[in-house]
Parts: structure tokens; sequence; C-alpha cells
């Protein structure tokens, strides 16, 4: 694997200073722990506040990319404020869940603390990728005065459309992944050296009310009142402040970029990337970009005043991929930067091809297509969000295509630029109340590979609405949309589209509670073309640039794994994941930490009820004579009607047990 540390810089106009825990304390008392870089000089000369505010751990969870980022923006003239969330890190109080009222309020509240220092020129912005990147745009759509800008990276407008949770209606397995992942992340205690005497019982009292958040996140199979809050789709017009929103093709939040350039009317500009779930400065494949630069010039414009043409930068930029070879991971995407001026482009064209006998392009189906597709297809489909650098991203299709409905064009005669949102307009009937589509589009190469070049979801009981699904009428004829994720892909004369359409995509998605048959009586597909092609990059960036890096030793290195098996006695195919995120101790506090993640996820190919996930994740964090772990263990299982998740919580220091929790729930399935 390629290195994606940026250029080291360390000579910033202004010297900086660091504070490693800066108290901040709320209305109601809690007290927030934050780490702050700011110039030396900024009481005599006052600069914006960039605020980060997570759930993420400062002191260790995400010290790779603060060091790399914070000090280097400070040395240019800001004050960085990384806020660990009450109820994580070194932070006081406790979470009940993500994006509360709570958790944006005192985002406010920070922000209001810290335009009232000496040290603020009264101007503020807001930055994150993530969960950063979904409260930034969440507390942009509060309006606190000071908030001038923001740059939200791999976010969502859309809590319940494009998260985590659910897409297209379906549960996504990622879904129960994330209900495991935070169990894991927000047990880890506070830093003794930092907190002092209080740390322990700060500690427990964050396990004993630590929220068991599966059970709220499966229960909600709806688009409710829960999703719409936080989902900033819900009014676009509400955001006032300057929006730069970032995103990469490898993620799974790519769609976000488009939305929020079409649709809110305060300054906007985009950038999506061939990325995974990283800052762009580091992040993989190549090529990065100057994110530091590109962000430096963002504030300055919107908090500074600076006349620097930020405004003025083009509407939408994107990395146009060339057709690669698929594998598990790639170094670098070929391809080259794109630049539209407008967004939805005036230079772009839909070409409309049908759905015929196995074909795609101008017959119609003479014939009706059922779909019943092996409850194990999708095993090639990759992660919901690479994050590894490993083996996560789409491998070759060609062994979920052969368990799919195909239908496959021409091949091309001349080159097409497909750049937005492909759409799949649908006739067809189901012979059970419940059934769900999968549709991929696929590069079929002269190389006889299958390569993915975007997909989508639908629980074809939310065809009408989200908010309030219902059940099919088995053998009702009704017509239908599959929306596929954004893309920016070139597939060259010489190659062929293909369309993929199948019923299952595990573990992407969970399986409905029966194993449906969808006939497909009729089908077109519309494909977004930029007419025009570029020979070249259309726009540039600096080269990739940061402050020193995370100082540390390395005691374990990262590892990452997955493979899938066929048990010969029972059939049940199991895919298992290792991830090893390996430890390191702090050079400068002395801080030990790790991690490792175990999942296996099984299914029988005949039966859905068959479905289980198995996910442990334990965390270590201690140094010299003091050792704490913290395992969290989930299970996931499922009947007809009902949903069964278990979870176990040990938290150990020195080896005693301090804390141990079991928790056991049953939630009903309506429409999943």
């Amino acid at each position: 694997m390629a290195s994606f540390m940026p250029e080291i810089q360390t000579d910033f106009p202004r010297e900086i200073i660091e504070i490693a825990d800066q108290p901040i304390v709320m209305p109601d008392g809690c007290r927030l722990s934050a780490r702050v870089w700011m110039p030396k000089d900024a009481e005599d000369h006052p600069v914006p506040l960039i605020l980060e505010h997570l759930p993420y751990r400062k002191r260790d969870g995400t010290i790779v990319r603060d060091s790399l980022t914070h000090p280097w923006m400070a040395g240019q003239g800001y004050a960085c404020v990384r806020v660990d969330m009450r109820g994580n890190g070194d932070s006081e109080g406790l979470m009940a869940d993500e994006y509360t009222a709570q958790e944006l309020q005192d985002a406010c509240d920070v922000i209001a603390w810290a335009v009232a220092q000496p040290w603020c020129s009264g101007t503020a912005g807001m930055m994150g990728i993530s969960w950063g990147g979904f409260n930034s745009l969440q507390v942009a759509a509060l309006r606190p005065p000071a908030l001038k800008a923001i740059i939200t990276i791999c976010s969502t407008v859309d809590r319940f459309a494009d998260d985590i949770h659910l897409k297209g209606g379906c549960l996504l397995g990622e879904n129960f992944g994330w209900a495991a992942n935070m169990l894991s992340y927000s047990s880890r205690p506070p830093d003794p050296l930092l907190i002092g005497p209080g740390w322990r019982e700060l500690w427990l009292n964050r396990l004993e009310h630590m929220p068991f958040l599966a059970r709220e996140w499966i229960s909600r199979q709806a688009r409710d009142d829960y999703w719409k809050h936080g989902s900033v789709c819900e009014d676009f017009g509400a955001i006032e402040a300057a929006v730069l929103s970032i995103g990469g093709w490898h993620d799974g939040y790519r769609n976000t970029i488009s939305h929020l350039v079409e649709n809110i009317e305060a300054p906007v500009k985009g950038i999506v990337g061939p990325w995974i779930h990283k800052y762009p400065h580091y992040a993989g494949p190549e090529p990065r970009i100057g994110f530091l630069q590109e962000a430096k010039r963002w504030w300055d414009h919107w908090l500074k005043g600076a006349d620097n043409g930020a405004e003025s930068l083009p509407a939408y930029r994107a990395w146009l991929m060339d057709s690669i070879k698929p594998q598990r991971w790639v170094d670098e995407r070929p391809g080259r930067w794109i630049a539209e001026s407008e967004w939805p482009s005036p230079d772009s064209d839909e070409l409309v091809l049908k759905l015929g006998d196995g074909s795609l392009g101008e017959a119609e189906l003479t014939t009706a297509v059922p779909v019943n597709t092996p409850n194990d297809c999708g095993s090639q489909a990759g992660e919901y969000f690479p994050f590894a650098y490993g083996p996560e991203l789409p491998d070759e299709q060609t062994p979920d295509d052969l368990r799919s409905a195909c239908f496959d064009g021409e091949v091309l005669t001349e080159t097409l630029d497909i750049v937005g949102a492909p759409k799949l307009a649908l006739t067809l009937h189901s012979d059970k109340p419940m059934a769900q589509l999968v549709v991929r589009l696929c590069d079929l190469r002269p190389d006889g590979t299958s390569a993915l070049i975007t997909m989508g979801v639908l629980n074809l009981t939310h065809s009408k609405s989200s908010e309030q699904p219902e059940l099919l009428t088995p053998g009702e004829v009704f017509d239908t949309t599959v929306v596929l994720d954004q893309i920016a892909y070139r597939i060259p004369a010489g190659h062929r589209l293909r369309i993929a359409v199948s019923t299952a995509c595990w573990p992407f998605i969970w399986p409905t509670p029966e194993r449906a048959t969808v006939t497909l009586e009729a089908g077109k597909l519309a494909l977004p073309l930029r007419t025009v092609i570029a020979d070249a990059d259309e726009c540039s960036f600096e080269k990739p640039v940061g402050a020193t890096p995370w100082q540390h030793e390395n005691l374990r290195p990262s590892a990452s794994t997955r493979q899938s098996e066929t048990d010969p006695a029972t059939g049940v195919v199991t895919t298992t994941i290792f991830n090893d995120a390996g430890e390191n101790r702090d050079s400068d506090h002395g801080l030990v930490s790790g991690s490792t993640t175990h999942e296996t996820w099984s299914i029988h190919p005949d039966d859905p009820l068959s479905a289980t996930s198995h996910i442990r994740w334990e965390q270590t964090i201690g140094r010299d004579h003091w050792q704490t772990a913290t395992v969290a263990e989930m299970k996931m299982r499922c009947d007809r009607d009902w949903f069964y998740i278990t979870g176990k919580l040990v938290a150990t220091e020195n080896g005693e047990v301090m804390f141990d929790k079991d928790w056991d729930e049953k939630i009903a399935r309506r429409f999943v």
C-alpha cells in the first residue's frame, strides 16, 4: 500500500501554542474538554474560530488527523478548537444518541463561549468529516450568529435515506455494525493524567448510562420525526452559512455534495475525489489534494473577508474516474478533474436505454423476467464506507452478476462520461408482500471482468412513501424507480454497459423475511452523460500538505483481512472481517491505545431467516502500570416477525472487571 502522508510543513506565518485541556463549561454546568491550537499572539491580534465537535476522543482517537490539520491551520491565523462531546473522551456528561438537540446546542454554546474570548475576532467556522460533517450542517441550520462558514466532509443531508442506517428503505448491515462500533467507542475511559482523581467515577458513570443504540436505530424502520431531526433536506433554506462540501466516490456519503450544491441558497461549492472515508489530504486512492490550502482559502474569504476568489470557484469539481480492473484495494485511481460552473450542469444529456430480453438498448422486453436471487448474492459489493486502506472496495462483479438478472448493452463505439445519478424506472410485481431490489450498473471490460460503476437499493414497500410504507399486493403490477448513487465514471469505446438486478445484497443489506420473486415487466435506464469530453484536467489543486505528524511509537502494526467461505455440510456462507488498528504509544503523554474488530456475517443462500451477524470490538488504553480494556460484543438474528439482538459490554482495569452489562432486545419487523 502506498503512503498517503502529506508533505510536512513546519514554518508558518504565525507562531502557535497548544492547550491540551481547555475546559469549556456549558450553561448546565457540564465541563467539556477541548484541545486548542492558536497563534501565540492571538490576544493581541484576534483570530476566527474553527470548531470540530466530535465523540471520537481528541487524546488518541482522532490524533493522527488532528496533528496534521489543526496546527497547520492555526499557523495561518486561526484558533482551532477540537472538542470532545459530552459523554466521550475527557468530557463530563452523558451521550444519549447521535445528533441530539443537546449535542447541537452544546456546539452552539461552544461557539458563543469562543467568540467571547479575547483571542477571537468574533467570526466562526465549523468543520468535520462524517459525524463532524453531519453536525456542522445541522448546527449551520440552527444559525448561531457567529457561524459564517462550514466545511462538511463525507456527510449527509438525509439521515433516513442516505446515512449508515437505512438506504432506499433497506436496513443496512452497517446499521448494526455502527451500533456495535459506538458501544465500543463511547465506553473508553477518560485519561487520568488529564482528569485527575475523578476519572474513575466519570468512567463508571459513563458505563452505567451507556445507550444501546441498536435498539433505537433498528426499531425505526420508516422515515419518522426521529430521522427528520438533523436531516437538513427538510429545510435547505435554514442554512445561511457558506458551505464547502467534500466527499469521495469510494465513500458511502457520495450523494451529499450534489444535493447541497443543487439545493441550498447560501454560497456553496462541492468537491468529489476518488477517496474512501478520509480527509482528502491523506485519503486514498490517489490523487489526494491540498485540502488545507482549499480550507484556508474558504476560511480566509468567509471568516476574514479576503478577496481571494473563493466565491468564484466552480460550483462542482469532481474526479472523473477511468475504467480499471476491479480489485479490493487500489493505491491510485486514474482519471482527470472536471469542473462545472453550474450544477446540475447545462452541459449534460440523458441517454435512455431500455431493458430488453437480456439486452440494454432500444429493444423492449418481450418476456417478463423473474428475479429470485440467492441470499448470499452481494459478496462483491464492498463496504458501505471503506475506511481502513484495506480490502474494502467492490471486487470483480461476475460472481454476483451470475446470480442476478443481467441486461447487457452493445459494444460502445464512443466513450461515455457518466456524471450524475443514473435512474432505472421499472414496471414489476412481487409474489410476496415484502421485497427489495438491488440495481448495479457495471462496466463490462474487454479483459472479461465486470467492474461496478454505481448501485442503488430499494425496499419496494417504500415505493410510494418512506414515511408510510405499504405492504405489496402479491401479483399486482406497479411502477417504481431505483435511483443509483452519484458517480463520475468514464466508460471507453470497446466496453459494454450492464444492468444487474437482484433481490439480495448480503451483507450490505439485511434480507427480507421471505425470499421473494420480483418479476420485471419493463424497464428504462436514464443515464446522465456529460456532453463535454475532458481530455485533460479542467481544474487543479495544490499538493497535499500537513503539519508535523503525530509522534508515537508503534507497538503493533495495523492489519485488515476479509474472506468468505461456504460450509460444505450446511451450505451456510460466512464472511469474516478482521481489522486491527494496531497499538501505539503517544510520545508526548505516554498513553498507549489500540483496538481490534472481528465481524462474521452468515447466511444460507435459500433461507433469509438464517441471517446472523456477530461483532466484537476490543479497545485497550493505558500507560505504565495502568491498563484498561473494553470489550463490546453484539449479535443479531431474526425470524419472520422479529429481530433479536444481544449485547455485552465488559470493562476492566488492570485485569479486574470494573463493569459488566448485558442487553437482550426483541424488535418488531414491520417493513424490512
